[in-house]
């Protein structure tokens, strides 16, 4: 094995990939770019009945999408390949079998219905059925079976499982990187089925042949695979990989918003808020669930803020860019508790990361059907006052539709004489405006309104209403040099019309 740290992500396509599986690619990533290292993408189907189409490609879309650049494994190629687990099926079998010829691990012949009687066999006598090292000597496996008459099983195609036969009395200690020593009894560990009847690897054995193969040197994933890692050092043990073996650090579980529990789909849409990246529309169900992405994060917001679900610089910084994640992160600073969703500050990152977005840059994405100029000019008018991009567009509808009703709150309070007086003749006076910027534009009101000896406050939220319907809103002065002073002009009529003088 290298000394280069070599890290991999290895997703099953059983659906959308979880933010929660986000931000595991993005630790390992971030790892692995600190270190000078390698990250690989596996993709791990071995249970074809989970198998969902599309859901490869939506893992590689949101990887992508975030900025996780992947230097070996599936859809770029590798000394390893291939890098999807069901292409790898003869290499699962050899190794197994390599467990069976060293005596670690045994052929087990048991049918479902025998096993569920030894199950109840068990809980009559109050105890819980594990098949391991007291209850396998009275099952039908090749441990009680004559050699004979195993090979006569396996030459007529009886149906088989490959399990690990487990030790009897064996400490299993290893260092997490993020928890300290993790010390097991093997009698807490039940012999794994490690090839299933139909010749497909279970998690298991494939997991730990293919770290292995692939000189993988950190294992950073979730903590739901923390019960498994005795497991799979008893498997490193078995196939006498135990001195490469690789390094572990069990990440912190995502919870409820709340606290209290895994973070989990129902919780989002209870709380009207994503947990996948992209959207995802299921092609069993037909359903389709929100995306971080659709729903108008930025990509940069979504990475900074995953890269705080669980770890922290250390310092009183919060906005880091990739380049700086990568300088800051390290695994020490992983956090051994659960980390609140708190879609809040999700939000908050996007507000930040949406007023660093150029004006140009953000009316080109989102208002490219309006003139590049007066596209920028409304960008600048809501970029402060939003929290999502798509929100420029709904709030800048009053830019483009003339209202069809007023306030009456405000009309029955402030329609006075001092505002009919003042907007009209503002309204007058507009026409010879030549210069139609916000700055002449306030200048002429103010000008006017001390003719007529009237406060410029008396009348403004009037102004507003008159021109845009309500009595709220962004740069009233901005805001008409955007629409024009024919449409201003035009707007201004109809008021004076509609509410009268």
């Amino acid at each position: 094995m290298s000394d280069q740290v070599r890290v991999r992500f290895a997703p099953s396509p059983t659906g959308a990939l979880h933010i929660g599986g986000v931000r595991t690619a993005l630790y390992n990533y971030l790892f692995a770019r600190k270190t000078g290292g390698k990250m690989l993408l596996r993709i791990e189907d071995t249970d074809q009945t989970r198998f969902v189409e599309g859901a490869e490609n939506y893992i590689l879309e949101a990887l992508n999408w975030v900025g996780i650049t992947i230097d070996e494994g599936q859809s770029v190629g590798g000394a390893h390949a291939p890098y999807r687990q069901s292409e790898r099926k003869p290499i699962y079998m050899e190794y197994a079998k390599k467990l069976l010829d060293s005596g670690k691990a045994y052929y087990a012949f048991d049918t479902s219905e025998e096993l569920d009687a030894m199950r109840q066999t068990f809980e009559s006598q109050g105890s819980a059925f594990q098949y391991n090292a007291i209850s396998r000597t009275r099952l039908k496996n090749s441990l009680t079976l004559s050699a004979e008459e195993v090979e006569a099983k396996l030459s007529a195609g009886e149906p088989y499982v490959i399990r690990l036969k487990v030790p009897a009395k064996e400490e299993i200690r290893f260092k997490d990187l993020i928890r300290e020593w993790v010390v097991v009894h093997s009698s807490a560990v039940d012999d794994k089925v490690l090839m299933k009847s139909d010749g497909m690897p279970t998690y298991h054995l494939a997991n730990v042949v293919d770290d292995h193969l692939m000189e993988i040197s950190h294992v950073i994933r979730g903590e739901e695979w923390l019960p498994s890692a005795p497991l799979h050092i008893l498997l490193y043990r078995a196939f006498g990989w135990e001195d490469t073996m690789p390094k572990f650090a069990h990440l912190p579980l995502l919870l409820k918003p709340e606290g209290n529990g895994k973070l989990s789909k129902r919780d989002a849409d209870l709380g009207g808020f994503p947990v996948f990246p992209l959207e995802w529309n299921d092609p069993v169900s037909g359903n389709v669930a929100r995306g971080f992405r659709e729903d108008g994060y930025l990509k940069d917001a979504v990475v900074n803020f995953l890269a705080f679900l669980g770890w922290n610089p250390g310092t009183e910084q919060e906005m880091f860019t990739m380049d700086e994640l990568i300088e800051a992160f390290s695994l020490e600073r992983i956090s051994k508790s659960g980390a609140k969703f708190d879609i809040n500050k999700a939000k908050w990152f996007n507000q930040q990361y949406l007023k660093l977005q150029s004006d140009e840059e953000l009316a080109k994405q989102y208002l490219s059907d309006v003139e590049l100029e007066k596209a920028v000019k409304i960008v600048h008018l809501f970029k402060e006052r939003v929290t999502f991009p798509q929100e420029i567009v709904q709030e800048a509808q009053f830019l483009f539709n003339a209202p069809e009703n007023y306030d009456e709150a405000i009309v029955s309070s402030k329609w006075n004489d001092d505002a009919k007086k003042g907007i009209v003749a503002f309204k007058e006076a507009l026409p010879a405006l030549d210069n139609f910027v916000a700055e002449e534009i306030k200048h002429l009101l103010s000008a006017e309104l001390e003719k007529a000896g009237i406060k410029m406050g008396k009348i403004m939220q009037m102004l507003r209403v008159a021109i845009t319907g309500v009595g709220a809103g962004p740069d009233l002065m901005l805001s008409m040099e955007i629409m024009g002073k024919t449409e201003v002009l035009a707007r201004l009529e109809k008021a004076v019309s509609t509410l009268g003088v």
